[in-house]
């Protein structure tokens, strides 16, 4: 297991215990970032067993204190169609509402780029809203770029479309 730590922040591999905080903090970060979510959406974020199921969750902690979550598939695999061969991608990266401006959204991008390198990947990539500004702003400043080839309208729930933009992160 891979775990980051600087200053005080400790980024690992969430524990089971831990499912359902983590779970929480996800839906909640979303829920008061990004309105019009439905009770589906956020009930899958806060699943995070099931997101285990399908690669790793990552949390960051102050101290003792949960302050947010990104996932990651397992090396060798994808999350998304997004990633092609060789490319790391990652989702549903969550900082604590009480917890935002610390730098941990940033510790956790550069987490999950850390991984990738040391997994030979070429490329870290990922979606995001159109309406996720702040985290758009984060990324870019980390030097991800926009993938604008790889944009295109994606079915996030049933019937509910959103043109997600991409990102990527060479190495």
């Amino acid at each position: 297991m891979t775990t980051s730590s600087t200053s005080s922040l400790t980024i690992r591999l969430v524990t089971p215990v831990e499912y359902a905080d983590a779970g929480r903090l996800t839906a909640e970060a979303y829920r008061r970032s990004y309105g019009d979510l439905s009770e589906e959406y956020l009930d899958s974020l806060a699943d995070v067993e099931a997101r285990v199921a399908q690669g790793e969750v990552w949390v960051a902690l102050d101290g003792d204190e949960m302050v947010g979550t990104v996932w990651t598939p397992r090396p060798g695999e994808r999350l998304s169609p997004l990633a092609a061969e060789d490319e790391v991608d990652f989702r549903q990266l969550a900082v604590a509402p009480a917890a935002r401006g610390r730098g941990i959204g940033a510790a956790l991008t550069q987490h999950v780029i850390a991984l990738a390198r040391s997994r030979g990947a070429h490329r870290v990539v990922m979606n995001s809203g159109p309406e996720m500004l702040g985290a758009h702003a984060l990324y870019l400043k980390l030097g991800f770029r926009r993938l604008t080839e790889r944009e295109h309208p994606v079915e996030v729930e049933p019937g509910r479309l959103l043109d997600l933009r991409a990102f990527g992160y060479d190495l």
